[in-house]
């Protein structure tokens, strides 16, 4: 399986602008920049995107997870808040915070923390970064 995403970028780092497209066509020419990046500019950045695909790659494992302990989630809402810092070596993503509320009938807190650390561990996307991963997870009743 492979999937393809592409970007063009017109002109210096910071008076430059860019486009983002999916083969989807789910994104298809989104606009980005310096300010996206690094200030509030309208449009996207990398590391929004990296946070999007991170959020909606473990709300899926973590269904996967529940499932195979014979739980299935009303809602999983993740947030995946990406930190990029400059280093000693130039821009890193030095962190992934994972905020997940999650309702699901019959799991108690022991059975929900499993799969929610089980899936942060097994989830692809978290095993794309160096950073440190961090998580808080809350079962809704």
């Amino acid at each position: 399986m492979q999937r393809k995403g592409s970007a063009v970028w017109k002109g210096g780092l910071k008076d430059g602008k860019g486009t983002v497209s999916t083969d989807s066509g789910v994104l298809r020419d989104s606009q980005y920049s310096f300010s996206t990046r690094f200030e509030n500019g309208i449009g996207t950045n990398p590391e929004e995107l990296l946070a999007a695909a991170h959020a909606g790659c473990f709300s899926m494992a973590l269904s996967g997870q529940l499932g195979a302990a014979n739980l299935t989630a009303d809602s999983i809402n993740t947030t995946a808040n990406v930190s990029l810092e400059k280093t000693d070596t130039g821009f890193a993503i030095t962190k992934v915070h994972l905020d997940v509320v999650a309702k699901v009938p019959g799991a108690d807190q022991a059975a929900f923390e499993t799969a929610a650390n089980n899936a942060k561990a097994g989830c692809p996307v978290s095993k794309l970064f160096k950073a440190d991963i961090t998580m808080s997870a809350r079962l809704e009743k």
